[in-house]
């Protein structure tokens, strides 16, 4: 039975928290890493009805979209409606996880999985995310040292790229210097010029890591005053993660389309509404899943037909419309992010096998029950 670290571990593999925008709180927010996980429920928000159905089931781990705890807050007494969720959790032994804009962002993440869940294919995201920053380090080692000092660059860190570790390259030279009066050279001697085999070595890192893997590399460097660079890195901008998704479908119209929406999200008392001509032929989608009005000016630098997403305001999507952009499909901000949670639910089973049990959960928890 896994504990609840791997569980961790593998969902922060998944949606990485670094990738969260600065304002959100995301990550383990309750429970003991150490602990043993048998059930994890999935669900949206982590409301209090969503806690006492975890409680119920015995789940031994919640992973919701939404954070309980956006803003700071000095306590969270059992009074207050969030204090009752965190409360209950904690009473039945149930820890809490959030994945938000990391999720939202990420490959299998909330809006890939709503677009797959509505049938767009030739997937890319709408608006790209920047790339982790990165630097090279390039540094000058006689050639006898070169392969030891590769492997202490990393087990720093250093030479990870996509699937591969201790990536490196390495070209051979000669390396000249006078060691001057004071200096305790490991080649060469006082005042006299010397000349030796060198091999010019330049590995990738996360920026993050720079000063730990420098530190490395002077340790373990044979010179008393190693040569070395470090230079920042340009993003490519070319990665497959990032804001909303645009994709293909079959030909249809705005009609027809919005009611395959309708039909695919779980049902909701707002339903779906449309902006723009009904009858309008459609074949790009954009989409954003949750709150996308923000999106709005992106999409209409795109070819996009129509554009899915939810909480659209009355100003912002009429200037839209008024500018001849895409029609507009606006759906449930709730409906719209429950699709992720069977993908990633999907994810973990084939993870983790049969050592855990998973439920999505379909309590609706979409704040409107009624449309009079």
């Amino acid at each position: 039975m896994p504990h609840l670290s791997d569980l961790v571990d593998l969902l922060h593999g998944w949606y990485p928290p670094e990738t969260a925008d600065s304002w959100d709180a995301v990550g383990l927010v309750h429970g003991d890493p150490d602990q043993q996980v048998a059930k994890v429920l999935f669900a949206v928000d982590p409301t209090l009805e969503v806690a006492q159905e975890a409680a119920a089931w015995g789940a031994d781990l919640l992973v919701v979209h939404h954070p309980l705890f956006l803003k700071p807050v000095h306590g969270f007494a059992a009074t207050t409606p969030k204090g009752r969720t965190l409360a209950t959790l904690a009473g039945a032994g149930c820890a809490l996880l959030t994945a938000h804009t990391n999720a939202d962002q990420a490959l299998g993440g909330v809006s890939e999985a709503m677009a797959r869940a509505l049938g767009l294919t030739d997937l890319a995201p709408l608006q790209p995310a920047a790339g982790l920053p990165m630097d090279k380090v390039v540094v000058y080692v006689p050639v006898d040292d070169a392969d030891r000092l590769r492997a202490v660059l990393a087990d720093a860190g250093a030479g990870r790229i996509g699937d591969y570790d201790t990536a490196s390259f390495s070209t051979p030279g000669t390396g000249r210097f006078r060691p001057l009066d004071g200096a305790d050279p490991t080649i060469g001697t006082v005042g006299r010029t010397e000349a030796v085999a060198e091999e010019r070595i330049e590995v990738v890192l996360p920026r993050r890591l720079r000063s730990a893997v420098v530190a490395a590399m002077l340790s373990a460097h044979p010179y008393e005053t190693p040569a070395y660079d470090v230079v920042e890195l340009a993003d490519p901008g070319l990665g497959e993660t990032g804001t909303g998704r645009i994709g293909s479908v079959e030909p249809t119209t705005v009609r027809e389309f919005a009611a395959t929406v309708a039909a695919t999200l779980p049902a909701t008392a707002g339903g779906v509404r449309v902006g723009g001509d009904p009858d309008r032929a459609v074949r790009r989608v954009a989409l954003c899943g949750g709150a996308g009005d923000f999106l709005l000016d992106a999409v209409a630098r795109t070819d996009a037909d129509v554009y899915v997403t939810s909480d659209l305001r009355h100003h912002p999507a009429s200037e839209f419309l008024e500018r001849g952009g895409p029609a507009l499909v606006d759906v449930a901000h709730w409906a719209a992010e429950w699709t992720w949670l069977p993908v990633v639910e999907t994810r973990l089973r084939a993870a983790l096998g049969d050592t855990v049990e998973t439920r999505v959960s379909t309590i609706c928890t979409d704040p409107w029950h009624a449309r009079i």
